[in-house]
């Protein structure tokens, strides 16, 4: 991959260069939300969060695709902190469940703009479209799917999910199939959907914008307990990833603070 520290820049447009900001093995964009609803209208996003980010120590496949994305974005604030932490603070956070109704009611009147959301357990997104269209006030959401959790095992499925992108003349695809999964199956099949001009792997937007998963308080998202929260809402589901999988990140970063940190692919 290809070096990360705060210098490089990386064109996104031919008038916007923002810069990168080294977190362990990858980085961030330091760039704000209203930069990313205005200017970024094409290529691939990604919005890196804690979970993300120690799949990005353990995951080859994951870490070899990272530099393909033209834009990646602080998603946590814990990851926020970080960046001041390491003296190289980002202006803002900017995560995908706050950037997406941002998106689209910016682009409300755009008739270019036309949305196909994938991801999410049957029925959700359909309920997500519903209520999206109704704020945008027009069929702005032009297509729904709800892949099984093992899509990617099965190709006949995955062929059906990319023919009914095609088919809904979508020029946007949000896909929330988890995070590492959805960037994996972006990469791997976007020269099969030639209508869509931006991609948006968002994980799990597509319950918040059907209302099945409520967003925190400001405050606590502010103060960097949004995991808290999770927790304590969804203990089972949520155990594993807050307790065990994503501590080990806080060491990480204190040893990348210290000179100490070590990319696991390096060469």
């Amino acid at each position: 991959m290809a070096d990360a520290g705060t210098d490089p820049q990386d064109s996104l447009h031919s008038s916007h260069t923002y810069p990168k900001v080294k977190l362990l093995n990858v980085y961030v964009h330091d760039v704000t939300m209203d930069e990313v609803v205005e200017n970024f209208t094409e290529g691939m996003m990604l919005t890196l969060h804690v979970d993300m980010i120690m799949k990005l120590q353990r995951d080859k496949e994951f870490y070899d695709i990272f530099d393909q994305f033209d834009l990646i974005t602080c998603d946590s604030q814990v990851l926020y902190f970080a960046t001041k932490f390491l003296g190289t603070p980002v202006q803002e956070r900017v995560s995908g469940s706050d950037y997406f109704p941002r998106f689209y009611m910016h682009h409300k009147d755009n008739p270019d703009i036309t949305v196909f959301l994938c991801g999410g357990q049957p029925g959700i997104a359909e309920i997500a479209a519903k209520n999206i269209n109704k704020k945008v006030g027009r069929e702005i959401i032009v297509g729904t799917d709800a892949p099984s959790f093992d899509f990617d095992q099965n190709q006949a499925e995955t062929d059906q999910m990319i023919d009914r992108i095609n088919a809904s003349g979508a020029t946007v695809l949000l896909v929330g199939l988890g995070g590492g999964r959805q960037e994996k199956f972006i990469i791997r099949y976007r020269d099969r959907m030639p209508n869509i001009k931006l991609y948006l792997p968002l994980g799990g937007t597509i319950d918040y914008e059907a209302g099945t998963f409520k967003r925190p308080p400001a405050w606590i998202t502010e103060g960097g307990f949004e995991w808290l929260y999770r927790l304590l809402k969804e203990p089972r589901q949520r155990w594993h990833r807050y307790v065990v999988h994503e501590p080990p990140v806080l060491w990480r970063l204190a040893a990348q603070r210290l000179g100490f940190y070590r990319d696991p692919f390096a060469k």
